[in-house]
């Protein structure tokens, strides 16, 4: 037998052939230190058991403690990574993080406009550290372009409101059904609100403080989980957690659940985290591979791999 008889002709599937995974497309940055944007998207969304499909838009120069600069590709760049794609495979979810620009935000809410059946995840990062113009120009189109598309608005607490409630000064915390309220004028149907400061569950200790994530409507909230809150800075954790959601609502998890669970994988991620360089933690979207405590007990404290094991159940950095 010779290498040609092992070879299939083009665009003849193999009889052994199974289904492929669900396909997610996001549309962010590329960061090099692997923390966050299109590496973490891809991280996530592989070890959630889909397949990624990457179109960069912005190249981000950063370190796991700051954003130092960026630059966003020309519009035309991002479109044709897309639409390459786009001719070929079959999607059924897509993930937005940053795009860039203003340029960039009106070249994606394009594309995604040919496909208003496929579930739109779009996440809002902190952007302060962009120029006042350039930020207000980005929310601006964001809001008038994306957020009438999407199915689910992913941000932390301050970020979401500073950016769908600007003008709020009441002394109490914008509840996460206002934040929908506010998201729903727009066009998005939820909002998934992360890290509401809360008391923790009864029989915890008050100086132990839990953060709320809330998946919540204009009319209320839907579902939710509370987490304790751990003594690290991350970076990724958002992208993560919106990641993750998109890749179950492509293979076709209902809202409720995926949210559960994506928030549920995103806690242990960040629980398993760990600390590359001298800035913040990077989830560890991996977590599920490493070897649990009974088996690193077996190849001495240290894991057999230098990293000394955590006590079961406690709050661990690598």
């Amino acid at each position: 037998m010779t290498a040609e008889t092992l070879i299939e002709p083009a665009g003849e599937a193999s009889l052994q052939e199974g289904p492929p995974p669900a396909c997610v497309m996001s549309f962010n940055a590329s960061d090099a230190s692997g923390a966050s944007g299109i590496a973490g998207d891809i991280a996530t969304i592989s070890a959630m058991g889909a397949h990624a499909l990457p179109v960069i838009t912005s190249i981000v120069m950063r370190d796991t403690a700051e954003v130092f600069d960026h630059h966003p590709l020309e519009a035309e760049v991002v479109v044709e990574q897309a639409r390459s794609v786009l001719e070929d495979i079959t999607i059924t979810a897509w993930k937005v993080g940053f795009l860039g620009s203003a340029e960039g935000v009106g070249a994606v809410a394009e594309i995604l406009s040919d496909y208003p059946e496929v579930p739109l995840v779009a996440y809002m990062p902190g952007l302060s550290w962009l120029e006042e113009d350039e930020q207000q120009a980005y929310l601006d189109a964001f809001r008038e372009l994306v957020l009438p598309q999407t199915e689910v608005l992913v941000g932390n607490h301050q970020t979401l409101t500073q950016f769908l409630l600007p003008e709020w000064d009441s002394e109490r915390p914008a509840s996460a059904r206002e934040l929908a309220a506010a998201a729903a004028e727009h066009g998005t149907r939820f909002v998934l609100v992360t890290s509401m400061m809360v008391p923790g569950p009864k029989g915890a200790k008050p100086s132990e403080p839990y953060f709320d994530n809330v998946l919540a409507g204009p009319q209320g909230a839907v579902t939710g989980e509370k987490f304790e809150r751990f003594e690290a800075s991350f970076i990724g954790a958002g992208d993560t957690l919106s990641a993750a959601l998109a890749s179950l609502l492509a293979s076709g998890s209902e809202l409720h659940l995926a949210v559960g669970e994506a928030l549920a994988f995103l806690d242990q991620a960040l629980d398993a985290g760990f600390r590359p360089g001298m800035g913040n933690v990077i989830p560890d979207r991996f977590f599920w591979a490493l070897p649990d405590d009974e088996e690193a007990e077996g190849e001495g404290m240290d894991g057999g791999d230098g990293k000394e094991s955590a006590a079961p159940g406690s709050r661990h950095i690598h």
